[in-house]
């Protein structure tokens, strides 16, 4: 009897696949001029299967890849393995990812009072170095007992990164608080229903904004290969809005329809409404990632005094990893950007659009060639004026080199062509998030 052909997951195949070098690389070729206000490093996580295929897109070890630029200059490009005992393991099961510590580190990497963070939402943060090398495991002094979020918002006000862990087992959602200096001086538990995934939230300059969507962790699933997830409407969704010094009694639940939101573009006051802004996905049945539904950009208006809510779809394209200027999270703000998805295969990333929020007209910076992206993140200009002065960087891969680039475009002026493109002798895998980390 012939056996069945195995077809291969699409994130062991194409710009997905995990490479199977370290590359450290000076000196790089720039097409274009860097601006001079950058000096930093740029840091992007993804998933990396080492010795094994993995079960799912989100299940491969972290590796991050990264790209030192001053005065001007790409002085490097190098790329490293997030180390954990996960690297050391023939198998990875969801029994020892749950082990503390055993973190695949693969989601994001942030930079928050001097540490450099690598971050997977069912564990600890990872200490990485400005060289990529690993430090190990770290709970802010023995004061974080369990898992952190790999999507805090760090305030632009007062410096504070505020995030939150989600429990498989009780306690199911714990909200936390980092003071600017780095000392986690808030721990409050969040009463929900059951286990939800997560994945993140928002903040405005007052509140934070919890999800409590239809995402289950189903234990029974446990000891098989995947994600123990399953989506189900009947648990409904809803919105709360919590002071940020405040606790589980003080939070207000907002009632939306059934659906799931894996990152959110922005929040912030307007008088006494609470304005939101994210991608949203409705009937979320897709296994293994395949053909899944398509985000579509939204606002949800929650009003404070009369505990109502009113939702609108701000575009019908198919947008996700939106961002936005540091400087304004959780701040009334005007731009929003957001990632393009090729809707008809790879989940591969076209372009992207800059969004004019409050009336939904966007500009689009596409591709050429068959090119294909990464997550942008922004970087404001140093001296900028305007809230969209400022730079958009992304790896992007050429297939026909099978080589990738670190492409700075001009947030205020999304048409034109890059300002510059650092080129890499390697190709850099279609990731997760990452971060800008300025000097």
């Amino acid at each position: 009897m012939a056996s069945k052909a195995v077809e291969t997951p699409f994130w062991m195949s194409g710009n997905f696949r995990p490479v199977d070098t370290i590359t450290d690389a000076t000196k790089l070729r720039v097409s274009g001029e860097i601006p001079a206000d950058l000096n930093g490093r740029y840091f992007r996580n993804g998933p990396n299967p080492k010795a094994h295929p993995s079960a799912d897109w989100f299940l491969g070890e972290g590796m991050i890849h990264g790209v030192e630029i001053s005065n001007g200059q790409a002085n490097w490009y190098r790329n490293r393995y997030v180390e954990t005992p996960l690297l050391d393991l023939d198998v990875i099961t969801n029994e020892n990812r749950m082990v503390r510590g055993n973190s695949l580190a693969n989601t994001h990497i942030v930079g928050h009072a001097g540490k450099i963070l690598a971050l997977q939402e069912t564990q600890v943060p990872i200490e990485m170095t400005t060289d990529l090398e690993t430090v190990g495991p770290y709970d802010f002094g023995g004061a974080l007992e369990r898992n952190m979020t790999a999507h805090p918002k760090i305030c632009p006000k007062t410096g504070e990164m505020l995030f939150f862990g989600y429990g498989i087992m009780p306690p199911f959602l714990t909200y936390h608080r980092v003071s600017a200096t780095g000392d986690l001086v808030q721990t409050e538990i969040i009463d929900v229903k059951a286990a939800t995934m997560v994945h993140d939230f928002a903040i405005t300059e007052n509140y934070v904004l919890f999800l409590d969507l239809p995402m289950l962790w189903d234990l029974k699933k446990l000891s098989q290969p995947g994600i123990p997830i399953s989506y189900d409407e009947s648990y409904g969704a809803r919105i709360g809005v919590m002071p940020r010094t405040g606790n589980s009694d003080d939070v207000r639940w907002f009632e939306i329809e059934p659906c799931y939101i894996y990152h959110t573009m922005s929040a912030f006051e307007q008088g006494n409404q609470v304005i939101f802004n994210a991608p949203k996905l409705v009937g979320y049945t897709s296994v293994g990632m395949k053909n899944p539904p398509i985000p579509k950009l939204h606002r949800w208006t929650l009003d404070l005094d009369s505990g109502t809510v009113r939702e609108e779809q701000i575009d019908d394209l198919g947008v996700d990893f939106p961002v936005t200027s540091p400087t304004f999270a959780g701040l009334p703000h005007k731009h929003g950007y957001a990632a393009e998805f090729d809707t008809s295969g790879m989940p591969y990333i076209l372009g992207f659009h800059k969004y004019d929020i409050e009336s939904g007209q966007r500009t689009c910076h596409r591709f050429a060639d068959g090119r294909t992206g990464s997550e942008a993140s922004f970087i404001p200009a140093k001296n900028g004026k305007d809230e969209d002065d400022g730079y958009l960087m992304t790896f992007v891969y050429d297939a026909s080199e099978d080589q990738s680039e670190l492409v700075i475009l001009n947030a205020k002026e999304m048409a034109d062509e890059p300002l510059a493109r650092i080129h890499l002798p390697v190709r850099v895998p279609t990731g997760f998030h990452g971060s800008w980390i300025a000097d």
